[in-house]
């Protein structure tokens, strides 16, 4: 593999232009096609197979006029008349008539005549079931419990409901324009008087904007790395073009790909970024880096001065410089192409969860990570090729960036001798470090996202405490039974359905149950619940898991069944789904990394420690994120709430695979030292001088970009980009720079002890750059002159 990626990297510097080109087309052809084609990403979250899913379906197929809850293009108005006032004031009245007619007359609602003013829904609502309930025998205190569950209108007559369906087929099939032609009108009443915001499916996506302003500031700090990393504002730009280069073509391609598929969401695109940016950013500065390297040995060895490097490259020939690349390519691409591997695994892996939509956010960064590899493989050898001896031109004043292939003792070299001098002890502080910080995460609680979780002071958070106050928190967390007496005589049904709705009003945590649909031969019937509590307090989880296990005993004693749906018992089965599926996720991650590690290090304790390290930092990760973003510690975060219930999942993901990557630059140049004769002990601290500065610079950059991303309004990319930077800071320095050194060193020569039938087996994987380490620059110019020679000899024969 090194020779041909050394082939690869030498002929991109000499032959600039076709690579550049091919690349340049693919991100305007990418481009113009999302352009066409691309529509607007989900906002839903369905995972099929569940229960809740399974019943909704159902309930569908029996009612077909009912819709998806997750779906459907529904929202609610919330209007609160002024302090002091009801919304049965005449003038209050009026002003909430006024602003519905505007609403109806925007022309995007379904049947705009069911937009009404909750007053009048309300009462028209007691005029139609009061009756109905009478003539069942429905007693007083029942018909008034259940007409308070429905009622649009507060019980204080301050605060009412209005329901509004969009003349669409799902949530994703509402325009901007539509959706903006009736948000404008509620935003505009909201400055006056009244208090009128919104929420609901329809609502969700126009209360959240995605900013590119993360990027911005991650590349700005990337960009600050890079020139103390360089020293050159030429050099510091090689690898955030790459980056832009290789994130854009993903970022348009998953935004393409919801022409295909619903399964992308709004998140989708902000992820793939995340970490498509910082791992693009990592991966060019891991080949920039090694490029430099080689051309301070071509161009006179340790003893030239890194400020020197520009004058001297002009005296260089094609040739030694495309070389240099190549080397650089052929050594440190083939780590880049192990440690974008097992990203891709951990990403990749996520598939075999069965979550469409996660599967989408997974499959949408692995490729915007296969895409980045493919950029600095390529690309950047190319893009380096068109300065040519500029490179490394326009020196930074003041910062002296020295090379690691210096003999000067680098940083790197005096904190690694100081971890051989004490490596017990600095793999007990490491440990314990970690362990302690690791504390919180035993609390966790893990939620779906819904208006309740929504960012403060928008729309949906604010209709949703509205609702809650005057409504109670119930009316935010519905839930349906769908009950089926399809197996029972006609006569038995309805002391079926009857006994079903006095089991759930017995139930612990159920306010009210009332029966809100049924079919004709009443083979089926709907029945509204409506909790005690909110949609993520843990007490609706155990009322459901209640709700659910009383079932067996209703089939028996009745001969039908029941099954419970809506949005919150939905989101409720997924988080469950979701942590069922953590463990064998992480099993098959972990299986998978070791394989590969083991084929790049050819050793059993590397790949092992290598894990280790990664379960302490993500343990570590998740006892911050917990103790600052769910239980409020310090204060730090105004506004606690449970984590997302994929945030671990997909935070193992992303962290597994960018842990590996600082496992690969940093323990390939101990690898390499080692197969070349170092002792353990001089191979693992000369690879951490060769490795740390880069591996620090590149963690530096995923902090900055990961930490930027907080500056997001939505909840989940504001929690994840934090616990990134931390994962990333807890794995990089604490992990890779200490606990690994440590155990290097206390391991010695074993660290690369590998049993002898299993080296016979193993496919031999040049890593280490040993098939083109007596390449020289004279070798590429006869390679050179071959391949052309072949190709003209090729032409003359046609």
């Amino acid at each position: 593999m090194a020779s041909f990626l050394y082939r690869l990297g030498s002929l991109a510097y000499r032959k600039k232009w076709p690579f550049l080109a091919v690349w340049l087309v693919l991100l305007i052809g990418v481009g113009a096609l999302a352009g066409a084609f691309a529509k607007a990403p989900s906002t839903t979250f369905t995972i099929p197979g569940l229960d809740s899913v399974t019943t909704m379906e159902k309930m569908q197929e029996r009612f077909p006029d009912a819709e998806d809850a997750t779906n459907a293009p529904t929202g609610n108005i919330v209007v609160q008349a002024p302090d002091g006032r009801t919304l049965t004031d005449p003038e209050v009245q009026a002003e909430v008539n006024e602003m519905l007619d505007e609403v109806r007359s925007a022309g995007v609602l379904e049947n705009p005549e069911t937009v009404v003013d909750p007053v009048l829904a309300a009462q028209g609502m007691q005029a139609q079931m009061v009756p109905e309930l009478e003539a069942q025998g429905t007693p007083p205190e029942k018909i008034a419990a259940d007409i308070a569950a429905v009622s649009p209108l507060s019980e204080d007559e301050t605060t009412g409901v209005i329901g509004v369906t969009f003349d669409a087929e799902s949530v994703m099939d509402i325009s901007s324009e539509d959706m903006a032609a009736v948000t404008g009108v509620l935003d505009r009443y909201n400055d006056g008087d009244l208090t009128v915001v919104y929420n609901g499916n329809a609502f969700g996506a126009a209360a959240t904007e995605i900013s590119f302003t993360s990027e911005a500031i991650g590349l700005a700090v990337a960009a600050i790395v890079l020139l103390i990393t360089f020293g050159s504002f030429v050099a510091a730009g090689m690898p955030l073009i790459s980056a832009i280069i290789g994130v854009g073509i993903g970022i348009l391609g998953v935004q393409l790909a919801t022409a295909f598929s619903d399964d992308i969401n709004e998140m989708t695109p902000v992820l793939a970024s995340m970490i498509g940016l910082a791992v693009g950013i990592d991966y060019a500065l891991f080949i920039v880096s090694r490029f430099r390297n080689e051309l301070v040995q071509a161009a006179g060895g340790n003893d030239l001065e890194p400020k020197d490097l520009a004058e001297r490259l002009r005296g260089m020939s094609v040739a030694t410089r495309a070389h240099a690349m190549g080397m650089a390519v052929g050594t440190a691409g083939s780590a880049v192409i192990f440690a974008g591997l097992t990203v891709l695994i951990a990403l990749a892996a996520l598939s075999i969860i069965n979550i469409p939509f996660l599967t989408a956010m997974a499959l949408a960064a692995a490729a915007t990570v296969a895409i980045a590899v493919l950029v600095a493989l390529s690309f950047l050898p190319a893009l380096v090729g068109l300065l040519g001896t500029r490179v490394f031109a326009a020196r930074v004043p003041g910062v002296t960036a020295p090379d690691p292939e210096d003999e000067t003792p680098t940083m790197g070299l005096r904190w690694v001798r100081r971890i051989r001098q004490r490596p017990v002890a600095h793999l007990v502080v490491g440990v314990v470090l970690l362990a302690l910080l690791a504390i919180p995460a035993v609390n966790m609680r893990l939620a779906m996202p819904t208006d309740g979780t929504a960012t403060p002071g928008t729309p949906p958070r604010i209709a949703h405490e509205i609702t809650e106050d005057a409504f109670g928190p119930g009316r935010n967390a519905p839930m349906i039974a769908l009950v089926d007496t399809a197996e029972l005589p006609a006569e038995q049904r309805p002391a079926a359905v009857g006994t079903a709705v006095e089991q759930f009003l017995a139930t612990d945590g159920i306010t009210n149950a009332q029966i809100v649909a049924t079919t004709e031969d009443l083979d089926t019937a709907q029945v509204l619940l409506t909790p005690d509590f909110g949609a993520t307090n843990p007490r609706t989880s155990e009322t459901l898991e209640t709700l659910r296990a009383d079932e067996a005993d209703y089939a028996e004693q009745t001969g039908a069944t029941y099954g419970i749906t809506g949005v919150t018992p939905i989101f409720d089965d997924i988080s469950d789904r979701l942590q069922d599926v953590l463990l064998p996720y992480i099993a098959i991650v972990l299986v998978l990394a070791f394989l590969v590690l083991l084929l790049v290090f050819r050793s059993i304790w590397v790949p092992l420690i290598a894990a280790l390290g990664f379960g302490l930092s993500v343990a570590a990760t998740f006892g911050v994120t917990v103790a600052l973003f769910q239980e409020g510690w310090f204060g730090i975060i105004g506004d606690p709430q449970p984590l997302l219930s994929f945030l671990p999942i997909m935070l193992i993901g992303l962290v597994f695979g960018l842990a590996m990557d600082y496992q690969v630059f940093l323990v390939t140049r101990m690898r390499e030292g080692w197969s070349r004769g170092k002792t353990a002990g001089n191979a693992a601290a000369n690879g951490f001088k060769h490795g740390a500065r880069v591996v620090t610079a590149a963690a530096l950059i995923m902090i900055s970009v990961f930490a930027a991303f907080m500056l997001q309004d939505m909840v989940f990319i504001k929690t994840m980009g934090f616990a990134l930077a931390a994962a990333v800071f807890f794995d990089a320095f604490i992990v890779r720079m200490m606990i690994i050194p440590a155990t290097m060193f206390l391991l010695d020569e074993r660290a690369w002890w590998l049993p002898g039938w299993l080296d016979r087996i193993l496919p031999k994987v040049d890593v280490e750059g040993e098939g083109i380490r007596e390449y020289t620059a004279d070798d590429s110019e006869v390679r050179a002159a071959a391949a052309a020679q072949s190709g003209s000899t090729a032409v003359s024969a046609r």
